[in-house]
């Protein structure tokens, strides 16, 4: 039996704070690499939780804060967000999230991200798992997916894949 509690603002399962249950797996690689796909039949196969980093800072960027907007001009740019504001947002998402077992795809993209997302959130990824994919192939993949992003654009991913390698 599982037993879920908050005691001084910190959550518990079966005694253990969420920091010291959560298993957590980065996923990686280039835009347009497969991350989206892959992860949903982990999801299915494995009952994790999947949480892109892409996602939930255009989620931020919807709801019209001001951190959305700042967000919003940084990706147009193809800069990379502030770690602070992503761990933020992916940890806000995990502890709503009701599951212990995440895949974050998309994050971290440099050792700086990594080290604020362990300082931040207390949690030490279980592993890494990579996607090595063509450029030519993920570009191919980003203007082909038609999904109305403002990134997906042959100026913004040139300028993606520049701040990925």
């Amino acid at each position: 039996m599982v037993t879920a509690s908050v005691e001084n603002g910190v959550a518990s399962q079966n005694g253990q704070t969420f920091a010291q249950s959560a298993k957590v797996v980065f996923v990686l690689g280039g835009p347009g690499s497969g991350k989206g796909t892959q992860c949903a039949s982990i999801v299915e196969q494995f009952a994790f939780t999947h949480l892109s980093a892409g996602d939930l800072l255009r989620a931020e960027i919807s709801s019209g804060s001001e951190n959305g907007l700042m967000i919003q001009n940084m990706i147009k740019e193809g800069k990379i967000v502030p770690s602070e504001v992503t761990v933020k947002l992916l940890q806000n998402a995990m502890e709503r999230s009701g599951n212990d077992k995440f895949l974050i795809d998309g994050f971290p993209r440099n050792e700086e991200n990594r080290a604020a997302f362990e300082l931040v959130t207390g949690i030490t990824p279980e592993f890494i798992l990579f996607f090595d994919c063509p450029e030519e192939e993920m570009e191919r993949r980003l203007l082909g997916r038609n999904q109305g992003r403002v990134d997906d654009n042959i100026e913004t991913i040139k300028k993606t894949f520049q701040s990925f390698h």
